[in-house]
């Protein structure tokens, strides 16, 4: 164990002026809270909180960051408080250990709703102080370092955390030294077979070309020393998951990897780093196609270097990383090379923040996934957000966007404004017009075409790569389908306050709101829409609102009376009917009123129906009842006939059936055009029965769809996503004259079963 003048020491080391009272402090208070408390390794407790401030000393913290590295668990595992650490250390430093507190343990194996709650506090208290993530770091390393004595099962998990989670936060902050352990550990326990075959290959590798790296070591030194450039030249040996995740991510053999085996050439400034770039492609062959120049374009976690591959001695191939001592500095440490103090000061968060373009990318980030997002997305886009490789595009004006790898022109559109997202209808990808799930590559550059009348179909979300758009897609479906909702609910209120002759004022509406459960009219309307809230508990409460009495009308028809002076057709189970007053009084009507019972069969129109529409009944001597959607064009032709109009209602307690329907548009006349209809409508959920197509022209076609929808919230949903797409027009549903052009659809007394002679 680490005695506490020895941990003084190493702060004193690289910051002479540390408080060495805050850090004594620190040291007895844990380990007095800690006392006799033991590890799964029967060790004191107090030694894993000492091992934890040590890793922070070697990323060269300030005294707070190492007080808290001693303090970190004190709230959690003892009888200490927020206060008492705040009266002695001061609030800054209670603040940090409060935020690592609050972090319960993390299970992202699941996507539970609390487990994401954890992570959300996680980096929320990250984005308000960088140092929880560097202490949480280093907590996670030692506890990974000491694995061994856990459980087998808890091994495991925690290991596949590390994996999925903290590595990951290590890389995003260019951390490459940590990840790497992190990984590699991780690695060992999930994948034990695989890690012990790639270290032998690798400690086979190095035996094998010892001599041919010591004389790339040498030749480098002395050809650019001969230069005039002083550098300083370091073999490595790349880490074992990072050889295991790229034999995966390219399908390739252990043998076929070019930069197993690497070299670190370290130089004093920007130009020499380009000057050493001409003397290497100089004086050995290079490999086409591995130069990368991440000091032009740096990573999203502030790497810099340029990374060439040679054929040296032997044939053998060698990466090669070029980079001045401040960005080897930065490609060791990341965000914590950006946070050393001198004098004992405070962290200068905004410093840090402007130095550190992933520290302040990592916050914007965070603030995005933080808002307005669902629980159960949270992880999902979390991990898509941040834990991806990236590439880099360009607008068309020079702009470059950072993008994960495989995010599409959607993924890009988003990435420049939610408005440019919603909008986007198609994408230019290095001047030539491609589909929109086409994956970008690293220099494309990307311009986005957009139509203000578009909406993302739901679709969308399965193309769409990074977590912000993907959000931003739920959200704006989410919004349409609430916008379809409330123009269908106040359809529905406004066709009853008109029947009864009635106006609602803005109190009525609201009392009217509360007392079938919803906070506002808005919210009423949109569950009435939905079909959350039906149309009868509507009317009942609008009555009492308004004060109107039921009417009801006695008919001479040998059915019982009910309540409301509804009558169920028995026979289909499917309608109700009434006949209101002021019917016409016709001698055809007249008759079919006489013969009107609930054993009467029921035909549906040609153009079908389905649960949502108003309905009308249609009565001839001796013939079904004949039930019509309101808009159906055949009424007009009727409205003048002698027969008997018949107030018809769905009667759908309890059922949850398909309702076919016909609907038409026009199609540009092109490949493929069938099948981008066809996936719009089963996007929807919706299912194709039947279609006719004919040509109205030699550039268009019409086209006639028998779907099978639930209700009409789903056929709505239908006709607006066909209208959305491109190069379709007069999408609507389908008149009497279409309809018969795919078939007549008749039920008898139940709706699953079709009169089909054949």
């Amino acid at each position: 164990m680490m005695r506490q003048y020895e941990l003084v020491e190493r702060v004193q080391a690289y910051n002479p002026n540390a408080d060495e009272n805050l850090l004594n402090k620190a040291y007895v208070y844990a380990m007095q809270k800690h006392g006799s408390q033991k590890r799964a390794s029967g060790d004191p407790y107090f030694n894993h909180p000492l091992e934890v401030a040590a890793i922070l000393t070697e990323l060269k913290l300030d005294d707070a960051s190492i007080a808290v590295g001693l303090l970190h668990d004190t709230i959690e595992d003892t009888d200490a408080t927020r206060a008492e650490i705040d009266q002695l250390f001061g609030s800054e430093i209670g603040a940090i250990v409060d935020g690592l507190t609050k972090i319960d343990r993390l299970n992202l194996v699941s996507r539970e709703e609390a487990q994401a709650e954890n992570l959300r506090k996680l980096l929320l208290a990250i984005s308000q102080d960088v140092r929880v993530l560097l202490v949480k770091l280093a907590d996670r390393l030692h506890n990974m370092r000491t694995l061994q004595y856990m459980p087998p099962e808890k091994r495991t998990r925690i290991a596949q955390e590390t994996m999925d989670i903290y590595a990951p936060l290590a890389g995003r902050m260019g951390m490459q030294d940590m990840r790497n352990e992190l990984e590699d550990i991780s690695f060992k326990i999930l994948q034990p077979d695989h890690y012990t075959a790639i270290t032998e290959r690798l400690n086979e590798m190095q035996a094998e070309y010892r001599e041919t790296i010591s004389t790339i070591s040498t030749e480098l030194s002395e050809r650019l020393a001969a230069e005039g450039i002083t550098a300083r030249v370091k073999a490595r040996v790349k880490s074992p998951y990072s050889i295991f995740s790229k034999i995966e991510r390219k399908s390739i053999a252990l043998e076929q990897l070019s930069d197993m085996i690497g070299f670190r050439v370290i130089v004093n400034s920007i130009e020499e780093c380009y000057h050493t770039v001409g003397v290497v492609h100089t004086k050995w062959k290079v490999v086409p196609g591995r130069f990368k120049d991440y000091i032009s374009v740096p990573k999203h976690n502030d790497y810099q270097s340029i990374h060439t591959t040679i054929v040296g001695p032997g044939r053998q191939r060698a990466e090669l990383q070029i980079r001045t001592e401040e960005m080897d500095r930065i490609a060791e440490f990341g965000i914590a090379a950006h946070a050393l103090y001198k004098d004992g000061a405070s962290a200068d968060m905004g410093r840090i923040e402007i130095e550190s373009q992933a520290y302040g990318s990592l916050r914007q980030t965070i603030g995005h996934l933080t808002q307005g997002l669902s629980t159960e997305d949270f992880v999902e886009y979390t991990k898509l957000e941040l834990f991806q490789d990236q590439v880099f595009c360009f607008t068309p004006r020079g702009r470059l966007i950072a993008l994960p790898r495989g995010a599409t022109p959607i993924d890009f559109a988003y990435a420049l404004h939610t408005d440019i997202g919603d909008t986007c209808v198609g994408a230019k990808i290095n001047g030539a017009i491609l589909p929109l799930v086409t994956q970008l590559r690293s220099g494309d550059e990307v311009e986005i075409i957009r139509d203000q009348n578009h909406m993302p179909p739901s679709n969308w979300i399965g193309i769409a790569a990074t977590g912000k758009a993907r959000a931003a897609i739920r959200r704006a479906v989410r919004h349409a389908a609430a916008q379809r909702a409330f123009a269908l609910g106040e359809h529905v209120l406004k066709m009853m306050l008109e029947r009864e002759g009635v106006m609602l004022d803005d109190s009525e509406a609201k009392a009217l709101a509360e007392a079938l459960g919803s906070p506002s009219k808005r919210d009423l309307l949109i569950a009435v829409g939905e079909g959350k809230v039906g149309s009868e508990p509507l009317a009942a409460e609008l009555a009492r609102i308004k004060g109107l009495r039921k009417r009801r009308r006695k008919l001479d028809l040998p059915v019982a009376d009910t309540a409301d002076g509804w009558f169920a057709l028995r026979a289909t189970d499917l309608f109700r009917f009434r006949v209101p007053g002021g019917q016409r009084s016709g001698t055809r009507a007249k008759a079919a009123l006489a013969q009107l019972d609930f054993h009467m069969p029921v035909t549906i129109s040609g153009e079908g129906v389905v649960p949502g529409d108003r309905l009308v009944g249609i009565l001839q001597p001796d013939a079904p009842m004949l039930v019509y959607p309101i808009h159906s064009d055949a009424l007009i032709d009727l409205h003048d006939s002698d027969v008997a109009w018949v107030d018809v209602r769905w009667n759908l307690s309890g059922k949850e059936d398909l309702y076919p329907t016909v609907i038409s548009m026009e199609s540009v006349n092109r490949p493929g055009s069938l099948a981008q209809i066809s996936s719009a409508i089963a996007a929807c959920d919706a299912n194709i029965n039947n279609l006719v197509m004919r040509m109205i022209s030699p550039d268009f076609h019409q086209m006639i769809f028998e779907i099978e929808v639930r209700d009409l919230a789903q056929l709505t949903d239908v006709l607006a996503t066909l209208k959305r797409s491109p190069g379709l027009s007069s999408v609507q549903r389908a008149g009497m004259r279409e309809a018969s052009m795919i078939s007549t659809l008749e039920w008898d007394g139940n709706i699953d079963r079709r009169n089909d002679d054949d």
